[in-house]
């Protein structure tokens, strides 16, 4: 190289990082752990939050992108005091009925660009709002094709739709099958380092430089296993999990790394197994979900006859996390829960009367050690129906309807909240605005 040549490529290599360095947020804007606690701007920063998987899907501007409904519902949820959103990364193309499509990946290395965008598009529109995303990076579960696709790419064996065959053992089994595939972990590793080092092409902002994401987190549920999970499976697991929170935080340092852990019922009941999960020091919070009806404490069809045992083991289940997450010395954050509207029903024109006090009392108890500074940090409901409406008689989601909180593997008004649902929205927002006042 010549020393003009030189001087020129000096020059052009500043003038890079000058813009690079101009995008950057600062580091007193990222959402970073302090004790039990999250910060952002040297100020508490407390989640209220919800669910909303679909986000990035709307952000795309091919079906089944809606930007205009995007920013509809961002403004209601803004205007409810939701600061937080958790939503899905990436999903993987799989040919059952209860799998959301299109795909983010359309197999190895292959990936829709247009996903991708809106991704960036729901990226840019949350930081006009001063609201942040956890965005977890695989699934469990199948509804968004998930680890059991990565096995069936593996091993070219196809995908069994649990809906259908009703294995649920078996199929998580096979879920868990990819923790112990080096083929698979090649690939995931892959993506990982695809989302994590993307640059938005909306606002030119590296995502590893963008603030407005608060954590990148493994998985939706990931579980060690099924039911007849070993001790060898465990370990297994726990080494998962602390192999690849080290390699995100090799490859994006400022940013927040959890599992998206359902707890100990999503531990094999394992309390042990949940705090090794999560006490590795690249997981910087733990996580938990609660489902009193799915778990079978309550039974939908009599409420009124398993309330009061169920809601005790709920009750339960909520502040025993909050003391294990003391033990360890990390936040946690409950970013799941909900429950169907009255009697089981779907139909938005159904009551919620039992919804309505499952939340009041789900947020009475969070509110509690949140006064006190314990490690309770924040929640996401689960899950944000908003304008989404179906027409199907049956319920199930098909490609082309209206994507919702309540995913194509259940059907659709089970437990999402819709923006006409004014009793639910009034207590969440109420809720809202007390966490908003620890945000000082």
């Amino acid at each position: 190289m010549g020393f003009l040549a030189a001087i020129l490529a000096c020059c052009l290599g500043s003038a890079v990082y000058a813009a690079e360095q101009k995008n950057a947020a600062p580091q007193h804007d990222f959402v970073k752990v302090k004790g039990t606690q999250f910060q952002k701007s040297g100020k508490p920063y407390y989640i209220a939050g919800t669910n909303m998987w679909y986000a990035g899907y709307l952000g795309a501007t091919a079906k089944p992108g809606n930007r205009t409904r995007l920013m509809k519902e961002l403004d209601n949820l803004k205007a409810l005091g939701v600061n937080n959103l958790r939503v899905l990364a990436v999903s993987e193309k799989s040919d059952i009925n209860s799998v959301v499509k299109p795909a983010t990946t359309n197999g190895f290395g292959h990936y829709d660009e247009e996903l991708l965008k809106g991704l960036d598009y729901l990226l840019a529109e949350l930081a006009k709002r001063d609201m942040t995303v956890v965005l977890y990076l695989n699934n469990y579960w199948q509804w968004s094709g998930g680890m059991s696709q990565y096995m069936s790419w593996v091993d070219g064996k196809p995908m069994q739709d649990p809906n259908v065959t009703k294995d649920w053992e078996g199929f998580m089994a096979r879920s868990a099958s990819f923790y112990q595939s080096a083929k698979a972990q090649e690939e995931f590793r892959k993506t990982v380092k695809k989302i994590i080092t993307r640059v938005n092409t909306v606002n030119g902002k590296a995502y590893t430089d963008d603030a407005t994401i608060m954590s990148w987190q493994l998985a939706n549920e990931p579980r060690p296993g099924n039911n007849s999970t070993t001790d060898k499976e465990k370990k297994i697991y726990v080494d998962w999990i602390n192999g690849i929170t080290g390699y995100i935080k090799e490859l994006d340092p400022h940013h927040l790394v959890s599992t998206g852990s359902e707890g100990v019922m999503g531990s094999v009941r394992d309390e042990k197994l949940f705090i090794d999960a999560h006490s590795g020091k690249n997981v910087d919070y733990l996580t938990y979900h609660m489902w009193i009806r799915n778990w079978g404490w309550i039974d939908k069809t009599n409420f009124a006859g398993t309330w009061d045992a169920g809601w005790a083991k709920g009750k339960d289940y909520l502040t025993s996390h909050i003391r294990i997450a003391k033990k360890i010395g990390k936040p946690i954050v409950l970013e799941e829960f909900g429950l169907d509207r009255d009697g089981g029903a779907y139909d938005i024109k159904s009551t919620t009367h039992v919804r309505d006090q499952f939340y009041q009392q789900v947020f009475d108890v969070l509110w509690t050690p949140m006064q006190k500074g314990e490690p309770i940090a924040g929640y996401n409901f689960w899950a944000w129906n908003g304008s989404a409406r179906t027409t199907r008689a049956n319920y199930w989601w098909q490609e082309g309807d209206d994507l919702m909180g309540d995913p194509p593997q259940e059907e659709q008004g089970m437990y999402g909240i819709y923006d006409s649902d004014a009793s639910t929205v009034a207590i969440i927002k109420a809720f809202n605005t007390k966490i908003q006042s620890l945000n000082k």
